[in-house]
């Protein structure tokens, strides 16, 4: 019987795991600090066991046809992937496809074997929506090449009440610090929308939620430009607008505004040193603390126009809120992780380096999965009267 090896046993890791292990499967636990590990499982039963993680310890246990999921930081994931391929195993992330694992494409698709990436919240669930959406768009009257196309779509990981910081941190603010460095690339008025730093290109979204209208500020987040074609959009059709970026309280970009002028002028050694301590202080200032709720925005907008009238025009979105048992970030993640490990088993997934599901009758099958579970998202027709 194949083995899931689950790597890193974090707060973003655990609903998965627990999901995976009541569904009946077997699974090793592997976590540096076992007690984590235990702590994922307790209470649990069936076939599984928590140990520490060491690569060779690891790789020893790994058999062919097992599955590896690795939620260790991203600089780990080629590495896994590798020992996969020496192993005849298949492998699953939440993370994105790197340079490095999409290189592992053709010998994973030789040896037969899955190398399943972009299955958590952002990317994972985004995606889906996206394929749903643009499923829907393709169908229905409204569809023609001609029309002007416009699409968007952001997630934010938020506190469930804004503060006057507008935001709070369930693990180290260290990676969103890191972003802020990081140049983005979107489509805007039919041409490529370039930007050095995320707080030059920042704008107000509002969005009907299922609890209502509200108003944040997003801003575009990595390159979206390689996921026009994974989306569906050909280029016969004329694209106007493609985005996939950042969402926050109303207000944030005025509350971060010092950490702004600060983080642009840190560079090299020195300034990641720097960085790694403004994310301490925030970490003590605007962590969110014990008891209290977290909450994801997911809205996913596609709408179309011919001769300056809007013919078409639907959100997919998500308000999520986290609960006793976990937050919603980490469900979020490692929920769609357990999706993608089950269906990897089944062999439902082809040989090869992959991102989440693009058919739209699996995407829909996961996220009606996810509704089923709790989660609270709709399609949004805005044209309806």
């Amino acid at each position: 019987m194949a083995h899931i090896h689950w790597l890193g046993a974090g707060l973003s890791s655990v609903p998965g795991i627990r999901r995976l292990i009541q569904d009946g499967f077997s699974m090793t636990v592997w976590n540096r600090t076992v007690s984590k590990a235990e702590a994922a499982v307790a209470g649990l039963t069936g076939a599984f066991d928590a140990k520490a993680f060491d690569l060779d310890a690891f790789s020893d246990q790994l058999n062919a046809g097992d599955v590896a999921v690795s939620m260790l930081p991203g600089d780990f994931h080629p590495i896994i992937a590798k020992i996969c391929l020496d192993k005849g195993a298949n492998f699953v992330s939440s993370s994105y496809i790197s340079p490095a694992m999409q290189d592992l494409d053709a010998a994973a698709k030789e040896k037969g074997l899955a190398f399943v990436n972009e299955v958590g919240l952002d990317p994972g669930i985004d995606h889906l929506m996206a394929h749903v959406v643009m499923d829907d768009y393709r169908k229905s009257n409204a569809f023609s090449a001609e029309n002007d196309h416009f699409f968007r779509s952001y997630c934010g990981g938020l506190s469930e009440v804004p503060n006057d910081f507008c935001y709070k941190f369930s693990w180290s603010p260290l990676g969103v610090l890191k972003a802020l460095r990081s140049p983005s690339k979107s489509l805007r008025d039919g041409k490529e929308f370039d930007v050095e730093r995320p707080w030059d290109a920042v704008e107000k979204y509002d969005v009907k939620l299922p609890k209502g209208q509200e108003v944040f500020e997003v801003y575009p987040n990595r390159d979206s430009l390689p996921y026009i074609e994974e989306y569906g959009f050909d280029k016969e059709l004329n694209l106007q607008q493609f985005v996939r970026g950042t969402l926050r309280y109303d207000g944030w970009s005025n509350a971060w505004s010092e950490i702004f002028k600060e983080v642009e002028t840190l560079e090299g050694p020195e300034g990641d040193a720097r960085l790694e301590e403004i994310s301490a202080d925030l970490w003590n200032r605007y962590a969110v603390e014990e008891g209290e709720a977290d909450r994801v925005v997911l809205c996913v907008d596609l709408w179309a126009t011919k001769d300056g009238e809007t013919v078409y025009n639907k959100s997919y979105v998500m308000d999520a809120y986290g609960d006793a048992d976990h937050t919603a970030m980490a469900r979020l993640v490692s929920v769609p992780v357990s999706f993608a490990v089950a269906a990897v088993l089944k062999g439902e997934f082809s040989a090869g380096v992959h991102a989440a599901p693009s058919n739209s009758d699996t995407a829909r099958k996961w996220l009606d999965e996810l509704g089923r579970l709790g989660e609270e998202m709709e399609l949004v027709d805005h044209l309806q009267k």
